[in-house]
């Protein structure tokens, strides 16, 4: 029996959804309809108690999800573990789950308010160098030239012009992925498309109706697996082939920017603010970094999970000097945040070994994560007088998986990247390879990075980091 509106009644009533299907209407428009989405902004919405406030999600590479969805009348499982410890809740918010076209024409529906996304960094097709649209890219300039939109921000000019079209009203667009002033970005990129492709128009009349927030998201989601929807099926008494696993931690800082109304998302925890920005920079530099940190040294390792990663207590201790030493002293911490018990919060988090979340994964997308995560914090410190030793070790650490392309065993090691092609250099000494991929750093971290890709190409990641942990 699997999971719908029809069975729902055989859910045990603790699970069921907090908001009914009935009488939901779509307020929210999601456009990338992932596992991160359905476990962290869906459920904060649902909690929000508001069924103005229905979610229309928008796939936007695969139909996967909406095969997974539809027989299930939109309805899926949030399974929450720690260790030995489970719990679980059916989510109901999702009013329905459709393609691109649709999604496009979903914007322009007066009582559609809110527009959220998750597409990933490099969705975004962006340079994070400059923060401006990569104009040169193929799908970019085949957007601009009037085809039918397949990037995230040409579908969403599309939808904006649909909402314009349609005299709609206001609206408000926030990015939910992992970049710095995501709110400035997304602006600055809608206008930019606006502008190079002559639609001066439409920018006139977004710059006074469209409202960008920023917004910081915070939970560990991996990809779903097997086992998660078995075990979700047997808590549930019925087949979610939807369902997702994730840690019980959750958190969501929204800036209190809005155009057109919003779900009372401080109902379900969410902490609405002027300034994003320290909650932000604290999460990119400290959760996203240490991430990256484990990913790069455990993928040379042969590990598949971070959890697996952090039962090695060298590299445990490699992840606490970086944020203690590298990360923290880069920081203004938010108000009533103590940065050493949120560090410690966070390896504990990283242990949960039900979550066995996916190193490759995590590593995937380096040109674009770094420069939001590590770089940042090698240049503040360098900027102070002081080195960061073990983030440039973690900036090393994926040199040397993308440019050799192979574990410290020998297996082949493929690292997803948009310019994997570009970073491929398998025969080059650690000096060029540094030389090579440093592109814009500053001049005061080469010799440091030279020194730590040299110990991984010569002793491997899990000797390099006992020995790292013994010098201190």
């Amino acid at each position: 029996m699997r999971l719908s509106r029809r069975t729902l009644s055989a859910v045990p009533e603790e699970a069921r959804p907090a908001l009914g299907p009935d009488g939901l209407r779509t307020g929210l428009v999601h456009l990338g309809l992932g596992a991160f989405h359905r476990a962290h902004q869906a459920v904060y919405t649902e909690d929000a108690g508001d069924p103005a406030f229905g979610v229309c999600g928008v796939t936007m590479r695969s139909m996967a999800a909406a095969e997974a969805l539809a027989p299930q009348d939109h309805l899926y499982s949030v399974l929450e573990r720690d260790g030995a410890h489970a719990s679980i809740r059916v989510v109901g918010v999702l009013t329905a789950v459709v393609g691109p076209e649709v999604g496009i024409a979903r914007i322009a529906d007066p009582d559609v308010r809110v527009i959220t996304m998750t597409v990933t960094e490099p969705g975004y097709r962006h340079d994070p160098a400059t923060g401006r649209l990569r104009a040169d890219d193929p799908e970019v300039a085949a957007d601009l030239a009037g085809r039918p939109p397949v990037t995230a921000v040409g579908r969403l000019v599309a939808g904006l012009r649909a909402r314009r079209a349609a005299d709609a009203g206001p609206v408000t667009v926030m990015s939910c992925d992992n970049l710095v002033g995501g709110g400035r970005l997304l602006a600055g990129l809608v206008a930019e498309h606006c502008r190079l492709g002559r639609e001066e128009d439409l920018l006139a009349w977004i710059e006074p109706n469209v409202a960008f927030p920023s917004s910081m998201v915070d939970r560990i989601v991996p990809a779903a697996t097997a086992a998660d929807r078995a075990a979700a099926s047997r808590l549930l008494g019925v087949e979610d082939r939807a369902a997702l696993g994730t840690e019980p931690f959750r958190q969501w800082v929204i800036e209190d920017r809005f155009a057109a109304g919003r779900p009372p998302w401080e109902r379900a925890g969410a902490i609405v603010t002027p300034d994003v920005a320290p909650y932000e920079t604290m999460k990119l530099r400290m959760l996203n970094g240490v991430h990256s940190l484990l990913a790069y040294l455990g993928a040379l390792a042969g590990l598949r999970t971070v959890d697996q990663a952090m039962a090695r207590p060298d590299l445990v201790e490699v992840a606490r000097r970086y944020l203690e030493h590298d990360a923290a002293p880069t920081l203004t911490p938010p108000p009533g945040v103590d940065l050493a018990d949120y560090g410690a919060r966070l390896l504990t988090r990283l242990a949960n070994p039900a979550l066995r979340h996916p190193i490759a994964q995590i590593a995937a997308d380096g040109t674009h994560k770094l420069p939001q995560r590590l770089l940042p914090v090698i240049r503040d410190r360098l900027a102070h007088g002081a080195e960061a030793r073990w983030a440039a070790l973690g900036v090393a650490a994926w040199m040397r998986c993308v440019a050799a392309g192979r574990a410290d065993d020998g297996a082949p090691l493929t690292v997803a990247d948009p310019s994997a092609e570009r970073l491929r250099m398998p025969e080059a000494g650690p000096a060029e390879v540094v030389d090579r991929l440093m592109g814009r750093e500053p001049a005061g971290s080469r010799a440091l990075l030279v020194d730590w890709l040299f110990r991984l190409t010569a002793d491997g990641a899990l000797a390099t980091a006992r020995a790292a942990a013994r010098e201190g």
